[in-house]
């Protein structure tokens, strides 16, 4: 039998998107370790358990798998930049250079002052002209996106990048009230 874990948000009966919509990070977490959700052959679907998930990957011990996805959580939780954090960092010199990972319609109709949408193009020229120590922050609507892409610049040298908690929708709400808030039509 499989071994379980417990933990107040996590145990071998959670469902995958659970997982995912409590640990945002858990997708990126479960893939560089074990190869788990990355692909075709070892995808899974959103209602599938932990537990099953673990014993059709080589019979994975779920304790060990609750363990990675938490100590995961933890360290992507010190990637997150809080909206105060953000306003305050604004008005330092240099200010942090904002990417907004949000479509151009979003950030035509309300942005960070001086963000620039994130693209390809833009990122290459980061990695080809901005200092390593440089704060960059990232952020989209609600926070969803921004810890993938803040790791990966992370993982390239920019140790000081980090992702706006809650997006451009927490800043609105608790740094800057001035700033106009919007709902998307397909979120909840």
């Amino acid at each position: 039998m499989a071994e379980t874990a417990t933990h107040p948000e996590i145990d071998g009966s959670i469902t995958m998107g659970e997982v995912l919509e409590r640990f945002p990070g858990a997708k990126r977490a479960l893939f560089a370790r074990y190869h788990i959700g990355g692909c075709k052959s070892c995808s899974y679907d959103n209602s599938e358990t932990l537990a099953a998930v673990c014993a059709r990957n080589e019979d994975l011990p779920v304790a060990e798998v609750v363990e990675h996805i938490l100590t995961a959580h933890e360290s992507d939780q010190g990637i997150l930049i809080e909206p105060i954090e953000l306003r305050e960092a604004l008005t330092q010199t240099p200010p942090p250079r904002l990417l907004d990972l949000r479509t151009r319609e979003e950030h035509e109709a309300v942005a960070l002052p001086g963000s620039e949408m994130f693209s390809n193009d833009l990122l290459q020229y980061i990695f080809g002209t901005e200092a390593k120590d440089r704060l960059i922050v990232l952020y989209d609507h609600t926070g969803d996106r921004t810890l993938d892409a803040a790791a990966y610049l992370i993982g390239h040298g920019f140790k000081n990048t980090r992702a706006l908690r809650g997006g451009l929708d927490a800043y609105a709400a608790e740094a800057d009230t001035d700033l106009p808030r919007y709902k998307l039509e397909f979120e909840d």
